[in-house]
């Protein structure tokens, strides 16, 4: 089936199979090719989403067993599933785990401890040892026969990293019929940034767009205003990158003392405290050494020379020492450093450096204050040349905030001095309904005003759950181990007192009203971005409406399916968009348009000189015209293209009416009135 566009689903007790089933009308009228399903193997009962997987040799009887699933995939769309190799959950439920001797042929474990490699910090969850036969064949087979059926159109596989071997687990995927395959690998932001490796697989998940995307929109004249308001608010003037590796390195002392323990066992000559500097200090999330094969590639040699790890150690990694070097220390070193980043920076740095939290996103690097329009036409060029079917994402399951929520809180940046005299005059008000002389601090205060820029109007209970969770994951003041419940309850009043006084509320909201316009307009122009960049656009369950949604749990609330088809039916009515169906409209059209062109959208990428602050290119043979003004007079007024020989001629304008021809030179686009301000859509007449 043609891939043009995915959509996930959450599954779960409120959607299973038969419910997915009544949504595909929907679905392909919305213009959607495949559903994107979360883990639907069996899972421990009371599974909420999947990843506790106890018996993948069958499929989920909760969500309607393979049966329901067959018919799923006989209801019109095309499904990819998220597998999960890397790790099951324990318990009774699983037989390979109760069962001593399977345990031993099937999961990781220490022989010293009889402790079992874990996924990140979740004792529940052991590592399965896939790169095993025995084990594959076995924990693969459904998912096989599935892909063989014509079941399944393709896989998302989860926390690639935490194997063994990668790269041979995948190509044994490939071999055995998984076309396409997506990866859940999270690539470093960090300029030069990380190219995914050659793997036989589809792409990523879309995380690395979703920054590049976010971070075009957000106004690097703020990044100095911001940072002094920062540092003025924190007491803090260290740059994020010192702040994460601090909280990397006490992560990998801490929550991982267990797997340091195990990495300095096997190799006695390293101490665990020089072991926990090099995984902190790692500047990816892991490198791909094969003691098997001897293979170091440059990026892997990079990694490591730029790491904090002594010479010996370096040698080690790099299998540098000859017959002296431990395979096994290289392969566990690479299995742990994934855990240490991800809980170092997503799960703690990114609750403390708080400059602007639309920089603070899974994959991303909140020290990269912006990007400039060459730079994003650049990574889409090279998305073109080596993964032209990668999936491009704004939203997923695991993302910090939603885009909508995203892109308010990065609007921030273009309205730097007026926020900064707001948030003192917040500040100054929170001291008048304030329960607590210190808590919260102003750090953790600053996290409350931009969450309600992010997330407003919200419900005290979403916002109290968040709040906790953020404290916590922060680890200053209060953590999930260590909790300091006077310290949260004091946060707790305070954001239930400010958002109910009065004065606070007038002033913010006065300030929302200037805001809005921005934000919506950059969550309009990312979307528009990611419906026709290189790749394949995923939408997230709901994510058609404007959804301002919070970190998990938030982002998983039901999704009211009645306001979304009815949402569509005043879009198929035809004329300009209400304002609340902005989003599904410019979806509809645009998948209308992938459908009508799929070469245009597996061609070329060129990108077309235009005024400043506006991104344009055009896709294919000059087939399709895309401008995006970012911010500035470009996103009100007229914008002006320089078009190459190929693209002149007539055009037509897929989101508003009319045809126009455009000539060779700079050329206006006056007369296509987008009913979406700042942004444009054509295709050739």
């Amino acid at each position: 089936m043609e891939l043009r566009a995915t959509y996930r689903l959450q599954l779960g007790p409120d959607l299973d199979f038969a419910r997915a089933r009544e949504l595909v009308p929907y679905l392909r009228e919305l213009g959607i090719s495949h559903l994107y399903l979360s883990p639907s193997l069996q899972a421990a009962a009371g599974s909420t989403h999947g990843y506790d997987v106890v018996d993948p040799t069958s499929v989920s009887r909760e969500l309607g067993g393979e049966e329901g699933l067959r018919e799923l995939a006989a209801a019109g769309l095309g499904l990819v599933l998220d597998i999960v190799p890397n790790h099951m959950r324990r318990g009774e439920q699983n037989r390979w785990w109760s069962d001593p001797e399977l345990r031993a042929r099937f999961f990781d474990l220490d022989p010293e401890t009889g402790f079992a490699r874990r996924f990140f910090d979740v004792d529940d969850l052991v590592a399965l040892r896939p790169e095993e036969p025995e084990v594959f064949e076995a924990t693969h087979a459904k998912v096989l026969e599935l892909l063989a059926d014509g079941v399944l159109d393709g896989v998302r596989v989860d926390h690639p990293d935490g194997l063994a071997d990668p790269a041979g687990y995948l190509r044994r995927l490939r071999a055995r019929g998984a076309e396409r395959v997506w990866v859940e690998k999270i690539l470093s932001a960090t300029p030069p940034g990380e190219p995914l490796r050659d793997w036989p697989v589809a792409g990523t998940v879309g995380y690395e767009f979703l920054n590049d995307a976010a971070a075009l929109f957000v106004d690097p004249a703020g990044e100095g205003p911001l940072s002094e308001l920062w540092a003025e608010i924190s007491g803090d003037s260290r740059a994020f990158p010192e702040v994460a590796l601090q909280a990397k390195l006490e992560q990998a002392q801490t929550t991982f003392r267990r797997e340091l323990d195990r990495l300095a066992r096997t190799e006695p000559r390293f101490e665990a405290a020089q072991l926990a500097r090099a995984l902190a200090s790692l500047p990816i999330y892991r490198t791909y050494v094969e003691p098997w094969s001897g293979r170091v590639e440059e990026a892997d040699t990079a990694a490591v020379e730029a790491s904090q790890a002594d010479d010996a150690l370096r040698d080690a990694l790099l299998l540098r020492g000859g017959g002296d070097v431990s395979g096994e220390l290289v392969v566990r070193f690479q299995q742990t450093s994934p855990a240490v980043i991800a809980k170092g920076v997503e799960d703690t740095a990114f609750y403390r450096y708080l400059r602007l939290l639309a920089l603070n996103e899974v994959g991303g690097d909140p020290a990269r204050f912006g990007l400039a329009i060459g730079a994003f036409h650049e990574a889409n060029r090279r998305r073109a040349a080596r993964f032209p079917q990668g999936l491009l994402d704004t939203q997923t399951h695991d993302t910090k905030r939603s885009g909508d929520a995203r892109a308010r809180i990065g609007a921030i940046a273009g309205l730097a001095g007026v926020w900064r005299e707001r948030v003192m005059r917040w500040h100054a008000l929170a001291a008048a309904v304030r329960g607590h002389p210190t808590a919260p601090d102003f750090a953790d205060e600053y996290l409350l005003y931009q969450t309600l820029v992010g997330v407003w109007p919200i419900e005290q209970e979403r916002l109290q759950a968040y709040l906790l969770k953020a404290l916590r994951e922060a680890k200053r003041h209060t953590s999930w181990i260590e909790p300091d419940h006077d310290y949260e309850q004091a946060t707790a009043e305070l954001a239930r007192a400010l958002t109910l006084h009065r004065p606070f509320r007038e002033d913010f909201e006065a300030f929302l009203a200037e805001l809005l316009p921005e934000g919506e307009r950059s969550a309009l122009g990312q979307l528009m971005l990611k419906l026709c960049s290189p790749g394949i656009p995923d939408i997230y369950q709901g994510d058609e409406l404007w959804r301002l949604s919070l970190v998990d749990p938030d982002n998983r609330r039901p999704v009211d399916w009645d306001a979304c088809a009815a949402a569509l039916e005043r879009v198929r009515a035809g004329g300009p968009p209400q304002p609340q169906d902005r989003k599904l409209f410019l979806i509809h059209r645009a998948l209308a348009l992938r459908e009508r062109r799929p070469r245009a959208f597996a061609g070329a990428y060129v990108p077309l000189a235009a005024a400043p602050e506006v991104c344009a290119f055009l896709r294919g043979e000059g087939e399709v015209l895309v401008a995006v003004a970012l911010r500035g007079p470009a996103a009100g007024g007229e914008v002006r293209i320089e078009l190459p020989q190929v693209a002149l001629g007539r055009w037509r304008d897929v989101l508003g009416a009319g045809e126009a021809d455009l000539g060779a030179g700079e050329r206006s686009l006056a007369p296509f009135a987008s009913p979406l301000p700042g942004m444009w859509l054509l295709e050739r007449a």
